[in-house]
């Protein structure tokens, strides 16, 4: 029988730890999403792999907010964040400071997730796109890259937090070696 961990059990760092410590040397970049259940939910999932900062852009919600809280469950008071009216300024942004931008998003010559590949030592950022538009043209034109998840039923996508999470999951993976 297997017994469930209590909270006590997990070792969970703390708020000034979190703050404190080595980051996954990842930005993500949330383009007008509208939900704010989606954007807490990324925070939480930014939180669990230590994600160097969130960029909310356009519509994208700012914390704080309860709708925001009710999934980020508190990551939205540990994982950094910035606001830019416009994506693309972020994207300057990042470019500016050395980060190898992709979008998330179905394109012509989009590198599947499961064959990415990355510098150990280099800098990223990934772009979501809103619910329903997906990534802008334009912040997919201005992206050094397409990163697209295999998909294999009849939908042609996944929620923007699933997505979030998966696509962290595997920076975090490749990056970090687990």
């Amino acid at each position: 029988m297997m017994r469930k961990l209590k909270i006590t059990e997990l070792n969970r760092m703390s708020v000034k730890e979190f703050k404190e410590s080595d980051k996954l040397p990842l930005i993500v970049v949330l383009d007008d999403v509208r939900s704010l259940h989606n954007v807490g939910s990324v925070f939480r999932s930014a939180d669990a792999f230590r994600v160097e900062s969130i960029y909310l852009c356009g519509i994208t919600a700012v914390p704080p907010q309860p709708e925001i809280h009710k999934t980020a469950l508190g990551a939205e008071n540990t994982v950094e964040w910035k606001y830019f009216k416009d994506t693309l300024e972020a994207v300057r942004e990042l470019k500016e400071k050395g980060y190898m931008i992709y979008s998330v998003e179905q394109v012509e010559g989009s590198t599947l997730l499961n064959k990415l590949t990355l510098d150990e030592n280099g800098k990223y950022a990934v772009i979501l796109g809103n619910e329903v538009k997906g990534v802008k043209q334009e912040a997919v034109d201005a992206s050094d890259g397409c990163i697209e998840i295999p998909q294999f039923g009849t939908k042609h996508s996944l929620n923007v937090s699933v997505t979030a999470g998966m696509v962290i999951w595997e920076f975090a993976r490749l990056l970090m070696k687990l």
